[in-house]
């Protein structure tokens, strides 16, 4: 069984600061707070403080200046560029990914799932969990959750490829209509079972992206966590599904 892994002090300051770039509480351009005045606002150690700024710095969100201290870049480029990662996974044709299924089977929801679901908590779920690979390397862990109900009538819980994207299966065999797609994307820590799979060390954070699929009606259909090694890639954007 898979177990969620609360991310490290660093990594949540990391993306509390990362929230306040893009809402425009530090514009690109400014200073951030210094490390002793991050250090007093967030109540953390200045390893602690110090570590989320690399975090950022890595990331492209941040550089250093001499003479000016940590100056905000703003939303790098290749945040701007990125795939759309939650569109791939609903349209893409399984069956010409290079990977492999690591689990289709009905478990217990994740917390965070069943939220946004909109399911009770300890409701039984199919996942289909696919490992992408390029080259013989590992590059993502796409780990999609449905419904029971949803399910009935599909061909989601055959552990095989579909040969067409779980998107235009459920439209077909359900007769249900996708509207819209979110994305939250933040840094966390894997799982021991995640980290085997992508093969990183522990203790280093992953890129997840929380794809969730909604009718019309705002109905969540699916959720699908888009799990990406940081140093194998070249954050909620929301769009339209023609």
């Amino acid at each position: 069984m898979a177990y969620e892994v609360a991310a490290p002090k660093y990594v949540r300051l990391a993306q509390t600061l990362q929230g306040r770039i893009e809402d425009g509480t530090y514009p690109p351009g400014s200073r951030v707070p210094s490390e002793n005045q991050l250090v007093q606002a967030f109540g953390m150690s200045r390893p602690t403080v110090v570590r989320a700024l690399e975090l950022l710095k890595r990331d492209g969100w941040l550089e250093s200046r001499q003479g000016f201290g940590t100056i905000v870049r703003g939303r790098p480029e290749v945040v701007e560029q990125k795939d759309q990662r939650g569109r791939d996974a609903l349209e893409r044709d399984e069956s010409s990914v290079q990977g492999r299924f690591v689990q289709v089977d009905q478990v217990p929801v994740p917390p965070r799932v069943a939220s946004l679901l909109g399911v009770p908590k300890q409701t039984r779920v199919l996942v289909r969990r696919l490992l992408v690979e390029r080259d013989g390397e590992p590059v993502e862990l796409s780990s999609s959750y449905f419904s029971a109900g949803l399910v009935e009538g599909t061909e989601l819980s055959v552990p095989s490829p579909l040969r067409e994207g779980q998107r235009a299966h459920l439209e077909a065999r359900k007769k249900v209509r996708f509207d819209h797609v979110t994305e939250r994307v933040s840094a966390r820590l894997p799982s021991r079972e995640e980290a085997d799979l992508l093969a990183m060390p522990q203790g280093e954070p992953v890129l997840s992206v929380l794809v969730v699929a909604c009718d019309v009606a705002g109905q969540a259909l699916q959720v699908t966590d888009v799990l990406l090694p940081a140093d194998r890639q070249e954050l909620e954007d929301t769009y339209r599904l023609g």
